[in-house]
């Protein structure tokens, strides 16, 4: 332990804190050997984040430490005793808590069932008491700043929203060592802030906090270590403030990547291909676009920035016609008046939605890649509902090719793809579709840094085709490393429109903010 370290833990206090090592750790699966040799140790006090990319170890290494899975080799001790876990109960009661990055939620429980799940409160040790769940859950929720209906479903809930869930669950479960898998991944700015505010709170009251994160500027914002996975092995591991990210990522890819302002090599022209005039839609009774208006160029890439709730993701779905016929104003689409209620409409209009969430409803996981891509052409290229394999296995190809997609054949289940390769599966269904409007929903997602880099790369080959991009992140500096200009929204509204030259995450935060 360094001085610094040393430092750090005495500013802390360490009064029943929790020391977990790992001594040796391997796992194999059918003679694969997934997970090599770990020694690592997560103290008390302490934010250490994991890094790698997609396929590195560090979804195996949470699920040995978690009770989910018993490692092939090595030894497991908390606070000097070695222990062993049947099932996650087991580290439940050592005070081990995950908080997983896909969701664990129940869709038809309310959000106070689900955050209270499994932890109810009794009455006379039987029953549940359901004023003192809806009390807790509303306490948990207002403690960490999240403004949820607690008596919603959670299937009626957006993406991040539903992260709020999951978030607010785990940590009132008075965790010693809390894991942290892509907890901002659906979050905007705003919502990250105010939990990276709720982590660093953990960490002084002596919880040991293991982060897993593929957003750079945040690991830096809230580490105090920083261990490094690549296929199995452990790379190493680095004092926050003693590295850069040009390290971190060497030591993920082992290479160096840099990721730069993508580079076009057609700008975007006059042409307007898309206009959108006033408009507003709902759901149910509730307003969630106010008014919005914005042209869109051809070969542009037009991002849509603004706080979860801001409306980013009912404005694309709008435009694609998910949300049914609620709404009211014009969508002209290359001087045609559009009137979306149904995605087949947004198919047959030339518009593809990548949506946020790729495995609930962008991809069917059991299925092959050849199947996935042939979902959207259908309405278009089939005769009496039936589409030829040979037409599927050729589109799959093209998909795989042109995109790297990193698979065996057009067979290959998507579910058994890493999360960037799924999500070049979900863009090359689309593409296949030859859309004039891409509308992205957060297209990185959960992905690590090298494909990141490549979906930031596709996308500006696309503009540069003359494919015109809509681009919804949470993430602020997406917005300047790939877009051409951006419309920020707040409560369903228009709060500003910014060049390139005047993107910054402090002028984006601010817009984001404007009507609140």
């Amino acid at each position: 332990m360094t001085k610094q370290e040393s430092a750090l833990r005495a500013q802390r206090g360490n009064e029943s804190q929790i020391t977990v090592s790992l001594s040796g750790i391997g796992m194999s699966f059918s003679g694969v050997s997934v997970l090599r040799d770990v020694d690592l140790v997560f103290d008390g006090g302490e934010i250490h984040t994991l890094m790698g990319e997609n396929g590195a170890g560090k979804s195996t290494l949470v699920k040995i430490i978690s009770g989910v899975q018993k490692p092939t080799f090595g030894q497991f001790q908390i606070d000097g005793e070695t222990v062993e876990f049947d099932a996650p109960r087991d580290a439940e009661k050592h005070g081990i808590v995950i908080m997983h990055q896909e969701l664990s939620l129940i869709p038809e429980m309310t959000v106070a069932e689900n955050v209270l799940l499994g932890h109810e409160p009794r009455k006379f040790g039987t029953f549940i008491d359901r004023k003192a769940l809806q009390e807790q859950a509303k306490k948990a929720l207002a403690r960490f700043g999240f403004t949820l209906d607690i008596d919603t479903p959670v299937k009626d809930l957006r993406v991040g929203e539903q992260q709020l869930v999951e978030i607010a669950r785990a940590l009132l479960m008075n965790a010693r060592l809390l894991i942290m898998d892509e907890p901002t991944s659906a979050l905007s700015q705003a919502e990250a802030d105010i939990l990276m505010e709720v982590v660093r709170d953990l960490a002084l009251q002596g919880v040991a906090v293991v982060y897993i994160s593929h957003r750079m500027d945040e690991v830096f914002e809230i580490s105090d270590r920083v261990t490094v996975l690549r296929d199995g092995d452990l790379i190493g591991t680095r004092l926050a403030s003693e590295t850069t990210s040009a390290e971190l990522i060497r030591m993920m890819v082992g290479r160096t990547v840099e990721i730069n302002a993508v580079e076009r090599q057609k700008p975007a022209t006059d042409e307007t291909v898309l206009q959108v005039a006033n408009l507003s839609a709902w759901d149910g009774k509730r307003k969630v676009l106010d008014n919005v208006s914005f042209d869109l160029k051809r070969g542009e890439i037009l991002g849509i920035g603004g706080l979860l709730g801001a409306g980013r993701t009912e404005l694309l779905e709008t435009l694609f016609g998910a949300r049914g016929a609620n709404y009211q104003g014009e969508i002209t689409l290359e001087g045609q008046k559009l009137r979306p209620v149904k995605p087949q409409d947004g198919v047959r209009n030339g518009l593809a939605l990548i949506t946020e969430d790729r495995k609930g409803n962008g991809l069917i996981l059991d299925r092959s890649i050849s199947s996935n891509v042939a979902l959207p052409l259908m309405p278009l290229q089939s005769r009496f509902g039936r589409f030829s394999e040979a037409e599927q296995r050729k589109q799959a190809l093209k998909a795989i090719e042109t995109l790297k997609v990193a698979a065996t054949g057009p067979e290959h289940p998507v579910g058994k793809l890493s999360g960037g390769n799924q999500q070049k599966v979900v863009l090359g269904k689309w593409l296949a579709t030859q859309p004039r409007v891409l509308l992205l929903d957060e297209p990185t997602r959960g992905i690590d840094i090298g494909a990141k880099d490549e979906i930031y790369d596709l996308v500006g080959r696309l503009a540069d085709q003359g494919i015109s991009v809509l681009f919804a992140s949470s993430e602020l500096s997406e917005f300047m490393a790939v877009c051409d200009r951006m419309i920020v929204l707040c409560e369903g509204q228009m709060a500003g429109e910014l060049s390139r030259k005047e993107m910054s995450v402090d002028t984006i935060k601010a817009l984001a903010m404007q009507f609140r």
